[in-house]
């Protein structure tokens, strides 16, 4: 395994359903290693959906081992309330992360659609078909907080610069594809 070669863990918060994406990087090939969604509309209180969360973003870490995570941070919505629950989920699974000694990063869900799609204004829907175009898998996920999970993870790789060895950053997915044309193919 090269300096370059990596596993990152993208997290998508909610307290409903939390969606996550782990993605392989292998030089300048990335490609999606899983990606699904964890449901927690059927527990009791908030309490145990944070114990659920916690749980399961620790077995997670455990079994796909990433070398970095990245979690979309919480966007300021008009309810107080919800937005409360919101980063307490985002603080639960930040803690799991950190328990495994991983370095986490948290991008703003703007920020992560303009790595994506170039448009920090896009649709979950246009996210979620760029990313089958860049990580060429086959089916869309019924939950699309699955691919805003995996969103997250390209968006990490995107941002610490380790696309190929040639150092440059790049402004959007528009800017890397003509800087990059054959690595788009």
């Amino acid at each position: 395994m090269s300096k370059t070669d990596k596993i990152i863990l993208g997290l998508d918060p909610g307290t409903t359903v939390m969606g996550y994406g782990v993605i392989s990087v292998k030089g300048s090939k990335l490609s999606a290693i899983s990606m699904g969604v964890i449901h927690l509309h059927k527990l009791e209180n908030h309490e145990l959906k944070l114990k659920r969360i916690f749980e399961k973003v620790r077995f997670l870490v455990d079994e796909y081992l990433p070398d970095e995570v990245a979690i979309e941070a919480p966007f300021f919505g008009k309810n107080v309330q919800s937005m409360l629950k919101l980063g307490r989920a985002q603080g639960v699974a930040m803690a799991a992360v950190l328990m495994r000694d991983l370095p986490i990063k948290e991008y703003a869900p703007r920020k992560i659609k303009q790595a994506v799609t170039g448009n920090g204004n896009a649709s979950k829907e246009q996210v979620a078909a760029m990313l089958k175009t860049i990580l060429k898998f086959s089916e869309i996920p019924k939950y699309l907080d699955a691919t805003d999970g995996l969103a997250a993870a390209v968006c990490h790789h995107y941002q610490s610069k380790s696309i190929g060895n040639d150092g440059q950053s790049y402004s959007s997915w528009e800017s890397f594809v003509k800087k990059n044309p054959k690595r788009t193919k």
